[in-house]
């Protein structure tokens, strides 16, 4: 009588057992993207792992592989979401909703004032600058949304008729300040801030006095 031997049944790939997981869960990249930001806002980068976010989501880690490579081309996709939400679709809006440079500034001085969306925005952002003061990618995206939100608003002050290094220096500090109110958001009323901007506008559009020329 013959023995074969019993031979196990094959391994699952790491990737077929994503494949029928992610058959199960109704769960998007942007689902897990999504729940990576939350954890990143409340809980900080460290916590960013594939078990805490599976055990959030209610899923295996099997799914999480069907749609990204590993934790780092997660973290890679959380910046790319950061910056399309937080930069490219917001300039794209501002510029195509008002044409006239003067509406431009006013919408600008008036984001970190936009509701829960705005309060939203910043403690996203505030924990990504966290995230960036210790690793490179993180770093890199920042550098490239303040570069491109400098010279959105560099665009306005051009428009508004001011020369090139002047409208740089004005873009800087308007964006300056409206990172600062979105830090400083509990200093003074509703109406303390509101007089606020309002004196940031009115002022970033003063002209600046020249120097009198010293004499021989």
């Amino acid at each position: 009588m013959s023995t074969a031997p019993v031979r196990s049944p094959p391994r699952k790939t790491r990737r077929a057992v994503a494949a029928a997981e992610a058959g199960r869960s109704p769960l998007t990249p942007e689902t897990w993207i999504d729940a990576a930001t939350e954890v990143l806002v409340d809980q900080g980068i460290d916590h960013v792992r594939v078990d805490v976010l599976a055990t959030q989501l209610g899923v295996t880690r099997g799914s999480f592989y069907w749609h990204f490579r590993d934790r780092e081309d997660l973290l890679r996709r959380v910046l790319q979401a950061w910056r399309e939400r937080a930069t490219v679709a917001l300039t794209r809006r501002l510029e195509t909703d008002r044409s006239d440079p003067h509406e431009q500034l006013r919408n600008a001085a008036s984001l970190p004032f936009r509701g829960r969306a705005a309060a939203k925005a910043a403690r996203i952002e505030l924990a990504i600058r966290a995230w960036a003061r210790r690793d490179e990618m993180a770093r890199e995206a920042v550098d490239e949304a303040d570069a491109a939100r400098l010279a959105h608003h560099e665009r306005i002050f051009t428009a508004l008729g001011f020369a090139a290094e002047e409208a740089r220096g004005r873009a800087f500090l308007m964006y300056g300040y409206e990172v600062a109110e979105s830090i400083l958001h509990r200093q003074g009323s509703a109406a303390d801030r509101e007089a606020r901007r309002v004196f940031v506008e009115r002022f970033m559009q003063s002209r600046v006095t020249p120097e009198p020329e010293a004499g021989p």
